[in-house]
């Protein structure tokens, strides 16, 4: 058996040393792991911390937190380490404060902050991952081909890959130097026992110990398993040294009365602690105290042993206890933590009932979820007895809200796909038709498919812009060989302006010979060049209008019929009707006015000779008869004028 063990078994304990009461394993089992504001656990059960410590409690949690510590050179530092709120930090903020720990920071200090962070990034990438996942399914993808991976991601993981090798280089370098420094201490206990049967001076004899302890002090952490029994056996036989010592009392009383001063004021320094309003803070403190107390300072006079002892346990009893409390008030804020979580999880849910079937509906919603997300993963800590609960159910609401979404976008998916094939359809009309010659056909028909298009519903966001292009783009092209073709036509309706616009000056200066035919021909003769100069702009038509009323003017000044000047002031309507952009409408609607007009004249004409017949026994010399026979003369002349108008304009046909 090791030197340990023996003396763990050993009858000869000193009477009052509180330390040996020290159960190592059920403190150690019971202990956290740094007792810092921010490492405060979320397992602290309220029930637990409100359970009033007895002072041996009180004393026991400390030892086996110091023990812990023991092997820990960057405890001290992870005190001073401030913690942050992660859980409201983005993932980039989060990359960034791994990488400014390990650069600032000693690895073996930063395990606490480490770990907080990584899982508050596991937390909201996992949760990230989620999302764009679903949108990979909305946008027609197969879950099983889906993967993403971003910047940020690759950011931490070199971060924290970098953390994990500092921290095992440590280890190693620390676990070799744990062993040994054991094995000093181990040496140092085996010298104190040979003091006593070393026959020297005893001054020499008391120098050697105080070097001894000296190292003791200096010699480095050990593992912690080995931490209690080690200090206990090592303070085991510092007593038996002083009581050896009881040969040179002046030595000894020294020695007692320098550490019962240094006692005093650790127990003074604890006594203002317990009055400390920052109560984390006194706590830490405190369990340097008693580090001092049990590692750097010997045993005092028996008459004080007890008296003092007490004294610290009771300060130590009042910090503990406003541990304790402090840690009740933590749970009370991780309860309203909860109802904060719980509320938000159930806008979510109902969120996820309340039906819809618009785009935009859903993309409300979304909105609205994913700022419920972030309300949920700012609401701070939740007991850890339903962290794992109201995570699962977070994560249930949520998906169950995905679910319905990519349901509805699934079936907008199959919609869209209706809707781009239409589109292709139209696609491909205008493609066939873009070089199309037959501009009357073609154009109503262009128009025609742009509304179309308009009329049809969203495609896939991957295809709109490609199908939308490629519809454009031979529409474009029809519409832009018009325009072109237009232009020139434009140029030459000006220019037919121009030339009838000089022709209207000559005619409206025309002077007539008296000769009836040759002033016929040449009236015919100009009438037959407006017609050859062709279209005017439309907006230039009025001067149709003026060459008719030249004409008029040019016929009344002639002696000839005024049913043949009609039809040859006809012929030139017909040319100008015949020459319009819409010709066939201006031609069908001639022609349906003059047959119109042929069956009013004809039903005046049977009217007129019905009403002859009322006339009996009457000469033909009557002038009744005469004006009625005259009006029926008037208007067969004026039918035979609009049969001619109908033959005239049927051989356009």
């Amino acid at each position: 058996m090791s030197e340990l063990d023996n003396l763990q078994n050993a009858d000869g304990k000193k009477e009052n040393i509180e330390a040996s009461k020290i159960k190592t394993d059920a403190a150690a089992d019971n202990t956290t792991e740094n007792n810092t504001d921010a490492d405060i656990p979320e397992s602290v059960d309220t029930q637990e911390a409100s359970k009033e410590l007895s002072e041996d409690d009180a004393i026991n949690e400390i030892e086996a937190s110091n023990a812990e510590d023991a092997e820990d050179e960057g405890n001290k530092e992870r005190h001073t380490i401030a913690f942050k709120e992660y859980e409201k930090m983005s993932l980039e903020a989060l990359s960034i404060e791994l990488e400014k720990l390990l650069k600032s920071e000693k690895v073996q200090a930063i395990k606490s902050h480490v770990d907080a962070i990584k899982n508050e990034f596991n937390t909201k990438y996992n949760a990230l991952l989620d999302e764009k996942k679903a949108d990979f399914i909305n946008d027609g993808g197969n879950e099983i081909d889906f993967y993403y991976t971003s910047p940020v991601q690759k950011r931490f993981k070199t971060a924290y890959r970098d953390y994990r090798n500092k921290l095992s280089e440590h280890y190693k370098n620390i676990e070799q130097n744990l062993k040994l420094n054991l094995q000093k201490k181990l040496d140092i206990i085996e010298e104190l026992k040979g003091l006593i049967n070393v026959e020297e001076n005893i001054n020499t004899t008391y120098k050697h110990f105080k070097d001894l302890q000296e190292q003791w002090r200096n010699t480095g952490p050990i593992p912690r398993d080995k931490y209690n029994n080690a200090w206990n056996s090592y303070h085991h036989h510092v007593e038996i040294f002083y009581d050896f010592l009881h040969l040179n009392r002046d030595l000894r009383d020294l020695d007692f009365k320098h550490n019962l001063e240094k006692k005093l004021k650790i127990i003074e320094r604890a006594e203002e602690l317990s009055k400390d309003d920052d109560t984390m803070r006194a706590f830490r403190e405190l369990q340097e105290l008693h580090k001092m107390w049990k590692e750097e300072l010997g045993p005092v006079g028996k008459e004080h042993r007890e008296v003092i002892w007490e004294r610290f346990k009771a300060a130590t009893k009042v910090i503990n206890e406003k541990k304790q409390l402090y840690y009740k008030e933590i749970d009370k804020v991780y309860e309203k933590n909860l109802e904060k979580k719980q509320e938000i999880i159930l806008a979510i849910e109902n969120i996820a009932q309340d039906t819809t079937n618009s785009h935009g509906g859903w993309q409300r919603k979304i909105k609205d979820i994913e700022t419920l997300r972030e309300a949920f993963f700012n609401a701070g800590k939740v007991p850890i007895k339903v962290n794992e609960a109201t995570w699962a159910k977070f994560k249930d609401a949520v998906r169950n809200f995905n679910r319905k979404k990519n349901a509805f976008y699934k079936d907008l998916k199959k919609e869209q796909y209706q809707n781009l094939l239409k589109k292709k359809e139209l696609v491909k009309i205008a493609e066939d038709n873009k070089d199309s010659e037959d501009f009357e056909v073609t154009t109503p028909l262009m128009k025609k498919i742009q509304g179309d298009w308009k009329k049809i519903g969203h495609v896939p966001r991957k295809d709109s812009d490609k199908i939308w292009k490629q519809f454009k783009a031979a529409c474009n092209a029809y519409f832009d060989r018009i325009h072109s073709k237009r232009n020139e036509a434009s140029a030459a309706f000006i220019e037919a302006f121009n030339k009838k616009e000089a022709l209207l000056e000559t005619l409206k200066n025309l002077e007539l010979t008296n000769d009836k035919d040759k002033d016929l021909a040449t009236i015919k003769e100009h009438v037959n060049t407006w017609k050859s100069i062709g279209k005017v702009p439309n907006e230039k038509r009025f001067i149709e209008g003026k060459f008719n009323k030249a004409v008029d003017a040019l016929f009344s000044k002639l002696k000839i019929d005024k049913n043949e000047a009609e039809m040859i002031k006809f012929e030139t309507k017909l040319e100008t009707l015949h020459n319009t952009d819409d010709n066939n409408r201006s031609l069908d609607n001639e022609r349906s006015f003059i047959r119109k007009k042929i069956d009013e004249v004809k039903g005046q004409i049977n009217q007129l000779e019905n009403n002859l017949q009322f006339f009996t026994n009457v000469d033909d010399d009557n002038p009744l008869v005469k004006e009625v026979n005259s009006n029926i003369a008037k208007h067969k002349k004026e039918l035979e004028l609009w049969k001619d108008k109908l033959k005239q304009i049927k051989k356009l046909y």
